[in-house]
C-alpha cells in the first residue's frame, strides 16, 4: 500500500499541528514516526485514518492493482487498514475474548480461523489476554493495548497503523511486538507506520524514519543501515522539550 501526503494541514485554534507539503510512504516500508510531544505524530495519523479533517489537502492510497482512492472521499480503504491509537479504539465493557471475537465477525473471520489467527500472537500475549475473564477495562493498560494490536492485526491488514505500541508493555512484550512486526512485514509485504518515543525501538525495526517537528517533517531519515540513532540522539539532545 503506497501512501502520498499531499499539501496537508490542520489546525487546532491558532497551533499548527500538521502541515505537510508532499510526503510518501512507499509500498512495503515499515516507517516510524519520531518527534516530541506536539510534534503532530498522532494528528497526523487521525488525518491518514480519516478521524479528523483536514482543513486542505489529501492522503491518497494507492492500491496494488494501481488504483488510488482519497480516504476522505471513500471508506474503501478501511478494508485493507488496520490501526490501534489508542484505547479508544477498543470496547472495553467486552472481555478480550469476547472483543475478539466482534472483530472477528466484521472481517467475516470464522471461530475455527480466528484460533489459527490467534497462536500467531500467542508469543506477544504471553498467556494474560485469552482466556481471561477480566473486561478489558480492568485489564492493565498493557495488556489493554495487546488487545487493541492483535484486533489490528486480525484482519492481516496490508496497511498497519500503530501509535506508540511500545507504551506500557513490559521489556518482554516490546521485543515480542518488535520481532512480530518485522516478522508481519517480511511475510505480508505490508506496509507499516509506527510512531514511538523510544529511539531504541524505532531504530530496530524501521528502515525509514521521519522526524517531525512543530507539524512538519524536517528530517527523512535512511536508516536501512540503521545508523539513525546517533543522529535522532543529537537532535533530541539539543531540541527543546
Amino acid at each position: 500500500m503506497e501512501i502520498k501526503i499531499n499539501n496537508i494541514k490542520k489546525t487546532f485554534g491558532e497551533k499548527v499541528a500538521v502541515d505537510i507539503d508532499h510526503f510518501e510512504i512507499c509500498k512495503g516500508e515499515i516507517l516510524g514516526l519520531v518527534g516530541n510531544n506536539g510534534a503532530g505524530k498522532s494528528t497526523l495519523f487521525r488525518l491518514i485514518l480519516d478521524l479528523i479533517k483536514a482543513d486542505n489537502g489529501n492522503v491518497i492510497m494507492t492500491k496494488d492493482d494501481g488504483n488510488s482512492i482519497d480516504v476522505a472521499q471513500t471508506e474503501e480503504w478501511k478494508d485493507w487498514t488496520g490501526a490501534y491509537i489508542d484505547d479508544s479504539f477498543i470496547i472495553d465493557y467486552l472481555t478480550p475474548d469476547e472483543y475478539l471475537q466482534f472483530i472477528a465477525r466484521i472481517c467475516h473471520i470464522n471461530d475455527e480461523q480466528l484460533a489459527e489467527e490467534l497462536k500467531k500472537y500467542e508469543t506477544f500475549m504471553a498467556g494474560e489476554i485469552i482466556g481471561q475473564k477480566k473486561l478489558i477495562r480492568n485489564l492493565s493498560a498493557g495488556n489493554k493495548q495487546k488487545v487493541g494490536i492483535v484486533a489490528a492485526l486480525l484482519l492481516r491488514p496490508s496497511l498497519l497503523i500503530l501509535d506508540e505500541p511500545f507504551n506500557f508493555l513490559d521489556p518482554s512484550s516490546q521485543n515480542a511486538i518488535k520481532h512480530l512486526l518485522k516478522e508481519y512485514n517480511q511475510e505480508t509485504g505490508a506496509t507499516i507506520l509506527v510512531s514511538s518515543h523510544n529511539l531504541n525501538h524505532t531504530v530496530d525495526i524501521c528502515p525509514r524514519i521521519a522526524l517531525l517537528e512543530a507539524g512538519k517533517i524536517i528530517r527523512d531519515i535512511d536508516n536501512s543501515d540503521g545508523s539513525a540513532e546517533k543522529e535522532l540522539e543529537t537532535y533530541f539532545e539539543v531540541s527543546p522539550l
